[in-house]
């Protein structure tokens, strides 16, 4: 700005001022196109909105994944480490009842005066009943040698489980570290994206964010009423019936059920349910309610059944999108499928031409 006011004065060599002025004023312009703030920033067409928001939503989707894998990983360290210091803390009271036994013998010696046997022996009054005693002591002896093993054996293993506690602890605070990178990554695009889309009128993000080919915004409502308890509408009770009852198998089409039952559910990145989820979340979500475990990241989920190509779909397959293979949804039939797209649209059905098609996988 400063440059700018320059401009407007009378100095001496205006050619030469203007030429400066001209290439502060680019200079400014080529700023605000950048990071977008400032009088001089062009206004963005919806077109160019959805572009930019389009392509935020993709990357945080890949940090979405990354973010869930990380999260897995971390969730297994953490119960690791419990089992090792669960572990450790039995064998250290098996180790102290050990170390009391000890004690106890030690305290008994003392008391008794540690006496020569012979002489003991030659004092006693019962000599016969002083070797038997002496025999006894003998074998007690024994158990006390290998009581004192135990113990060694015992410190040993807490030692090597206390180290093992160390590394697990180690890798379970890496795996913190790399949570929160990928968490500030993907809050940073989803924010990004929710500035874009607030420049816009409600009617533009409307266009922006809009079903496209997908079922209509009411249809969505119904299906959110139904599974708020009311009755269920008849065009997605009877899709859903068609949709199941064309699937390979029983587990099939109880995920497909599933997944028409969480119409309109909202997307949150890193849920897996039963009231918001991202796209792998819902997958794992309809299976887990069928009866079946999923990996929990749609770069694993890919390798969870036997893969089988576009020709050959059916319904309760699991579609995969982006040369990253950063989203997923289940196929329903007829080019379409149900998926969590992204912050700005719920559960929802949507064409297979929406996204880049990466394969699919048949689970069951």
């Amino acid at each position: 700005m400063a440059a700018h006011r320059r401009s407007r004065q009378r100095s001496v060599g205006g050619s030469t001022v203007r030429t400066a002025a001209t290439i502060a004023l680019a200079g400014a312009a080529t700023t605000t196109a950048f990071d977008g703030t400032g009088q001089a920033a062009p206004e963005l067409t919806p077109a160019q909105v959805k572009s930019k928001v389009d392509r935020l939503y993709q990357e945080a989707e890949t940090a979405t994944e990354k973010y869930n894998g990380a999260k897995e990983k971390a969730d297994a360290a953490a119960r690791r480490l419990k089992e090792l210091r669960d572990e450790a803390a039995r064998k250290e009271e098996r180790l102290n009842t050990t170390r009391d036994a000890l004690g106890s013998f030690a305290a008994a010696q003392y008391r008794q005066g540690g006496f020569d046997p012979a002489l003991t022996l030659a004092l006693s009054d019962a000599p016969d009943a002083y070797l038997d005693h002496a025999s006894f002591a003998e074998r007690a002896g024994d158990r006390r040698s290998a009581a004192v093993r135990r113990a060694r054996a015992q410190l040993r293993d807490i030692e090597q489980l206390r180290g093992a506690a160390r590394v697990e602890l180690a890798s379970l605070k890496s795996r913190q570290a790399e949570l929160q990178r990928h968490r500030t990554t993907v809050t940073g695009k989803l924010d990004t994206a929710r500035r874009l889309l607030s420049r816009l009128t409600a009617e533009e993000r409307a266009q922006v964010t809009g079903d496209r080919g997908t079922l209509p915004v009411r249809a969505s409502r119904d299906a959110a009423a139904a599974r708020d308890g009311l009755q269920a509408p008849a065009s997605a009770t009877g899709a859903s019936a068609a949709s199941a009852a064309s699937a390979p198998g029983s587990r099939a089409s109880a995920a497909v059920s599933y997944a028409y039952s969480k119409l309109g559910s909202p997307y949150v990145w890193g849920a897996t349910g039963p009231n918001a989820f991202d796209c792998s979340g819902l997958v794992q979500a309809a299976y887990r309610s069928a009866g079946v475990e999923l990996p929990r990241t749609t770069y694993a989920q890919i390798g969870a059944g036997r893969r089988v190509s576009r020709s050959e779909l059916l319904p309760g397959d699991l579609v995969f999108f982006y040369s990253g293979i950063s989203h997923v949804g289940i196929y329903i039939g007829n080019g379409r499928m149900i998926h969590a797209p992204n912050p700005s649209a719920p559960v929802r059905v949507a064409p297979l031409d929406e996204m880049p098609f990466a394969g699919a996988t048949r689970v069951v």
